[in-house]
């Protein structure tokens, strides 16, 4: 990782360091997703079948996963990943659990009560990539809230892999949080084949999941058709910033940045430290860890686009991390939780020493679908409220309508919308004359 200090660059480098990388620019990208959307709506299974053959180089018979299917991705594992799973999830309801709202209710004046409802959505598709490693923390993650949440049609997608099953791990955690149907499905073919249904797939309203850039311009063109389903919000490459200060452990924020790099070589991690000697230490640190590590080939793709910067105190290091919007946030500070006001744009805050990103990617309760390249600045964490639909409701009496009937007659004549006028001046003058003698 390269290591600079923040007063001593220009303008024009500052940006540069903060700039996430650009992916490979594909001018045809649109145009191939656009073709693959197409040839499902039209040809349905048969298309879903044919392209699993030519871009997953497997033939299957059947894209539905099997009962017996679930039944054996539970032999395979052991007990012990069984009972991580099963924590996980079981973590992962209490936090979501304490997410679903109240009905709310006011009387705004007399007579004239409001509401506000919420119900599931109808029909959402979860999609869990598996390209370079399968993911069912993912799973856990869609599937857990979709069920807090009593959406009443809840498939899952996953890509198969060269045997012509779905990762076992993957499937177990789609049972463990109430997924029945699981589909052998990855790409744009799988959102695809949500949005639009096929002879197999059941249609859904809304796809959720991570995926590739892919996956993200499918989601992209389906959300736009009013034929197709909505989103749950544009998504990049996996990112994470910490912010140290001298107290914190070298060895303990190296690990930090490699679990994220290594994810992907797009990925990007940034370490915003007060002490050059910390940012020395880090540095060091990250090249004797990453020696011994799997993905060493990635992880140094994505170390290739990261930075270590130094900074004159903690309130520019805020600054920095507030305008970068990172996906994840580590704050390896003495007193974390006292700096923890001045976060307002970061996906997941994580405070302390003891406190490493993979807890919140696996187990501590919270989501790990997260708004990235800086859409944090404007999106949420994945949570319950996204699998439901709100509703208002307004129950006004006799009385409540005079009271009120005036204001919207008097608003409604200022906007030039004499028939909304009109719909409340009829009611009006029937109240009075139900009054008269």
């Amino acid at each position: 990782m390269k290591q600079y200090i923040w007063n001593d660059l220009s303008r024009e480098r500052r940006n540069e360091l903060l700039a996430r990388p650009v992916p490979a620019d594909d001018a045809n990208l649109a145009s191939r997703v656009a073709g693959i959307i197409d040839r499902i709506r039209r040809d349905g299974d048969a298309a879903l079948l044919a392209l699993t053959e030519e871009i997953d180089g497997v033939a299957l018979s059947a894209l539905e996963v099997t009962e017996a299917e679930f039944d054996e991705a539970t032999r395979r594992l052991s007990e012990t990943q069984r009972r991580a799973i099963r924590q996980a999830a079981a973590n992962i309801e209490a936090f979501h659990a304490a997410q679903l709202p109240a009905q709310l209710r006011v009387d705004t004046a007399p007579g004239v009560r409001c509401e506000r409802l919420s119900r599931p959505i109808e029909r959402v598709g979860l999609y869990v990539p598996a390209g370079s490693a399968p993911l069912p923390s993912t799973a856990l993650m869609l599937g857990v809230p979709a069920e807090l949440a009593q959406c009443p049609t809840r498939i899952m997608c996953s890509p198969v892999q060269a045997d012509g099953r779905v990762d076992a791990a993957v499937l177990f955690a789609a049972r463990v949080s109430g997924i029945g149907r699981v589909f052998k499905l990855g790409g744009a073919q799988a959102v695809a084949a949500m949005a639009y249904g096929t002879e197999t797939v059941p249609k859904v309203d809304k796809v959720f999941g991570p995926g590739n850039i892919w996956v993200t311009e499918a989601k992209s063109q389906v959300d736009r058709d009013p034929y197709g389903a909505a989103r749950d919000y544009p998504a990049g490459p996996s990112e994470v910033l910490v912010i140290a200060d001298e107290h914190a452990r070298p060895d303990f924020i190296a690990a930090d940045l490699l679990s994220q790099a290594e994810h992907g070589g797009d990925s990007q991690v940034l370490l915003l430290t007060t002490s050059e000697a910390q940012a020395n230490a880090v540095r060091e640190q990250v090249e004797l860890q990453k020696a011994s590590l799997s993905r060493l080939a990635i992880i140094d793709e994505a170390l290739g686009h990261s930075s270590i910067i130094v900074v004159e105190d903690l309130k520019t290091a805020l600054e920095l991390s507030n305008l970068y919007a990172p996906e994840h946030l580590i704050l390896q500070l003495a007193n974390a939780r006292r700096w923890l006001p001045e976060v307002r744009a970061a996906g997941s805050v994580f405070l302390g020493a003891w406190a490493p990103e993979s807890v919140g990617d696996y187990c501590s309760g919270t989501n790990h679908v997260l708004p990235t390249a800086g859409y944090a600045r404007s999106y949420s964490s994945l949570g319950v409220a996204d699998f439901l639909r709100s509703m208002t409701v307004q129950e006004l009496t006799r009385e409540g309508l005079q009271g009120i009937g005036p204001v919207a007659e008097t608003l409604a004549m200022l906007e030039g919308l004499d028939a909304h006028a009109q719909a409340v001046r009829a009611r009006l003058a029937a109240i009075d004359e139900d009054a008269a003698p």
